[in-house]
């Protein structure tokens, strides 16, 4: 990413809980033969201090990244949307697009088929927890393990990050106050999921 320093986000933890509310990911590979980039869920596994995700990626993925032989980059990218000069001072003309987003680096440990499903499983349970009847796996449990065969699952201890919070810190706090109203509640570019990571930033209570 760019240098800039004013918005880098060094703590783990805001890293995690980054990825827990933002759990689509782009796994970004530099192979063999050329770049790849693919798109899939990943969970953290919440008993490791360090950050590492587990996830899976459908057949041939596997051999397109070339997994398990190269550092892969996951992107994280968060409550993101643009703001307006029009909400800034008289004068302040440039406008700018606030960001959360983190890239993370790892070396992919490729799972067993029987650690592959239940990663699975626990992927499944995540999403379908807060549904009015669940769905599991074990609904068919010989009909999921056909399908998982499909998959390879992949498990990334993160040994680097780079991470951003770009949230108008370099604001003013009465103009900072009045990107979060037009973030939360304005008529054309509306995000109050950015208007809430602005808030944590500038030290206002959440809403």
């Amino acid at each position: 990413m760019r240098h800039t320093p004013g918005y880098v986000l060094n703590d783990p933890d805001e890293v995690k809980r980054l990825v827990r509310e933002n759990p689509w990911a782009t796994i970004v590979s530099s192979t063999a033969n050329g770049l790849v980039a693919s798109h899939y869920p990943v969970l953290l596994e919440e008993d490791e201090d360090d950050i590492v995700l587990v996830s899976h990626v459908g057949r041939p993925d596997e051999t397109l990244h070339e997994l398990g032989e190269h550092e892969v980059l996951v992107i994280i990218q968060g409550p993101h949307g643009y703001v307006s000069p029009g909400w800034y001072s008289p004068g302040d003309f440039i406008p700018t697009w606030n960001h959360v987003t983190a890239h993370l680096y790892g070396i992919p440990d490729i799972l067993s088929e029987e650690e592959n499903f239940r990663i699975l499983g626990q992927l499944v349970d995540h999403f379908e927890d807060v549904m009015p009847h669940p769905v599991r796996l074990d609904t068919d449990e010989e009909a999921a393990r056909r399908i998982a065969k499909g998959t390879v699952g992949l498990r990334v201890r993160v040994t680097r990050f780079d991470a951003r919070l770009k949230l108008s810190q370099n604001k003013a706090p009465e103009v900072a106050d009045r990107i979060i109203d037009e973030l939360q509640s304005g008529e054309n570019y509306s995000s109050p999921d950015l208007a809430r990571e602005m808030r944590r930033v500038h030290g206002h209570a959440p809403q």
